[in-house]
């Protein structure tokens, strides 16, 4: 069985069985980086260079916007548990090129080494497998990521909205928003479940002012989220939505990694 992004604990052998909602919430902070990496000035500028090369990777070989998320996932945890030596700056390179790789087998869409090297990744075979079993045994083989995104439906589900253009359009520009967080540290300490639940309240926000109240009121009052973290970080998301419209506005000629990657997440059907 494939990995599935929106039932990351299926089982291989039971392909028809979705996880239930409660095992996601009980399993997903052992998905995510360590606490105490947030503190550390060392990590925070190696995850800006480790973000960057990987969308510039992904954006070079053309790889499935959800190859780079895992792939950043991987790395967010891994960086938090092993310190890449700041002599050894080809360290990081051959860290993201691993964790694509790694990612692009989870996704079933395993990268060719040639084309790797075309995106100036001038890395031996054996070097790269070499690392992807330091960063396996960094996170303990969990490579079944859980994200934000098993959580939209049931998040969706709980203001019954009956219109499904709507459901899907919430779900789209949602899932549009949880990629850029991604790619922003400042949203590390945060749970998947917590992302979700935000970029769904900033969705709703911007596409339909008038089911806002209805939708943030149902999530506050899901027993799994805690009313204090949502508020921070819905406070925190509408700023960078807020500074990535503007920044829209003041360069909408300029092609960036990120910009590309928010227009191909725009096709991308979840």
């Amino acid at each position: 069985m494939d990995f599935d992004i929106e039932d990351p604990l299926a089982s291989f052998k039971e392909q028809k069985t979705c996880t239930p909602i409660s095992e996601l919430f009980a399993s997903e902070s052992d998905h995510m980086p360590s606490p105490n990496c947030s503190s550390s000035t060392h990590f925070h500028v190696f995850q800006c260079e480790a973000i960057s090369l990987t969308l510039q990777v992904q954006l070079s070989c053309n790889l499935d916007p959800f190859v780079a998320y895992l792939a950043i996932n991987y790395l967010h945890r891994f960086m938090s548990i092993q310190e890449i030596p700041q002599k050894k700056p080809w360290l990081l390179k051959l860290a993201v090129i691993s964790s694509l790789s790694l990612a692009s087998k989870m996704m079933n869409t395993p990268i060719s080494f040639s084309i790797m090297q075309k995106a100036g990744c001038n890395f031996k075979a054996e070097n790269i497998q070499r690392m992807e079993l330091i960063i396996l045994g960094a996170l303990n083989w969990r490579m079944r990521s859980i994200t934000p995104f098993p959580f939209l439906h049931f998040f969706i589900s709980l203001a019954e909205i009956k219109d499904q253009s709507l459901k899907q359009a919430l779900k789209e520009r949602a899932s549009e928003i949880i990629f850029n967080a991604h790619n922003d540290i400042k949203h590390l300490e945060y749970k998947p479940s917590t992302i979700a639940a935000t970029a769904l309240i900033c969705a709703s926000h911007e596409l339909v002012p008038q089911q806002y109240s209805v939708l943030r009121a149902s999530i506050t009052a899901c027993e799994h989220v805690d009313k204090e973290t949502l508020s921070k970080c819905f406070d925190l998301m509408q700023e960078m939505v807020r500074v990535e419209a503007l920044m829209v506005d003041t360069t909408s000629s300029t092609e960036t990694p990120v910009s590309v990657l928010d227009r191909s997440t725009k096709r991308q059907r979840i």
